[in-house]
């Protein structure tokens, strides 16, 4: 089953509301004029419930088949909120918030499962019940963690959730997926390290972190090539230093850097974090400083269920001709990963053409992905919940 009719006839529609979000961009839980719009098109399209408020502001929506003999219920997720980056893209549409913008096409995620919601409510051609998921705070706050943690997949009695994200470098409306973890776990450390200031002609009467620091920042290093097993990936980046000083002549009291570790299994995550703090001890210590470590657990790996992510390939495969199913691994973090915990599911990679990478402040969603994206939605309900 290639792109359905209905989408072509509702791709202009579908784009304006793309683009509207796009205009009015909403960082993390603060979404609450995009969770109205959704809230208000769900109840026009005719859902049988619309609830809002999941996850703080979150929004649910629940659209039932034309029989439910089978007892199946299926989940679809969009996430809502945008970055905070500046737009330069120079576009009609562009940003009208200063300092926020939607760069990793959130705002065409919503959009299309709006689109797929409309056509489903139409056509209710599925044995079953269908709750569209749309989620704030993706980057970085959590929501989907917070949206299962409010109870809403027992409240519905969601039994499999899919979700969906655009590609920059993939072919505009191709698709690509894997089973097994997918995307990395996403933890972050700050580290504060004390020693002694003094005089910069006078090292020796000093006890230098920044020296420390240094040596740290190298140790950890190490963890990936001596520790790790080369097969399960791991990265670890130092990406900012600060020192209490700012002048030339000064050796500083203290200095603190930051960074993130990310992996893609339990045992490497438990190997990094224990790891990273036996070494910041250890040679803080060496130095005869003081080392505090300050550990911030971000996502868990997103891990796509095996017999959900063969299916989800097929679909795909259905509507675009093909898919690669085994697209290659990412190191970035996705907050899916909390409801794929929840529930088997399963989440794929739409390609977005030769646009800008996302979270760069000229990225664009490609308003032609539409119908592909929207269909693969449709055809995930109407083939998982074949109409009785």
């Amino acid at each position: 089953m290639p792109v359905k009719n209905r989408f072509a006839e509702l791709h202009q529609d579908i784009t304006a509301w793309r683009r509207d979000l796009h205009e009015h961009p909403e960082i993390l839980f603060e979404t609450h004029r995009t969770s109205g719009i959704v809230a208000e098109k769900l109840r026009a399209f005719g859902c049988d419930e619309v609830v809002e408020g999941i996850g703080r502001t979150g929004v649910v929506g629940i659209i039932k088949g034309k029989s439910d003999s089978a007892g199946k219920v299926i989940g679809l997720r969009a996430d809502m909120d945008a970055l905070p980056i500046h737009e330069v893209t120079g576009l009609d549409y562009a940003s009208k918030t200063p300092g926020a913008m939607h760069a990793c096409g959130h705002d065409g995620h919503t959009a299309m499962l709006l689109g797929a919601a409309q056509y489903l409510s139409e056509t209710r051609n599925f044995d079953g019940t269908v709750v569209v998921i749309f989620q704030p705070a993706e980057e970085g706050g959590g929501g989907g963690r917070e949206m299962c943690e409010d109870g809403m997949m027992e409240r519905w009695g969601i039994q499999e959730v899919y979700g969906m994200h655009n590609w920059p470098g993939m072919p505009a409306g191709s698709f690509g997926i894997r089973p097994g973890a997918f995307f990395a776990a996403t933890d972050q450390f700050e580290i504060n390290v004390k020693g002694k200031g003094g005089h910069g002609a006078k090292p020796h009467q000093a006890i230098d972190p920044l020296v420390t620091a240094s040596h740290i920042v190298t140790a950890l290093q190490s963890i990936v090539s001596r520790n790790s097993d080369p097969d399960d990936q791991m990265v670890i980046s130092v990406t900012g230093i600060e020192s209490s000083s700012k002048a030339f002549n000064v050796i500083p009291a203290s200095v603190m850097f930051r960074g993130t570790m990310r992996t893609m299994s339990k045992t490497n995550r438990e190997l990094g974090e224990e790891r990273i703090k036996a070494l910041v001890a250890a040679t803080a210590t060496a130095f005869g400083c003081e080392a505090e470590i300050t550990w911030l657990p971000g996502y868990p790996a997103m891990v796509n269920s095996e017999a959900q992510t063969e299916f989800a390939a097929d679909v795909a495969e259905a509507v675009a001709g093909a898919c690669d199913r085994d697209a290659p691994i990412t190191m970035g973090g996705e907050d899916f990963a909390y409801m794929l915990e929840e529930r088997p599911g399963a989440y794929i990679l739409v390609g977005n053409g030769d646009s800008a990478d996302v979270h760069n402040p000229e990225y664009n969603f490609n308003d032609e992905v539409i119908p592909a994206g929207c269909s693969w939605w449709a055809e995930i309900v109407e083939r998982r919940m074949p109409a009785a």
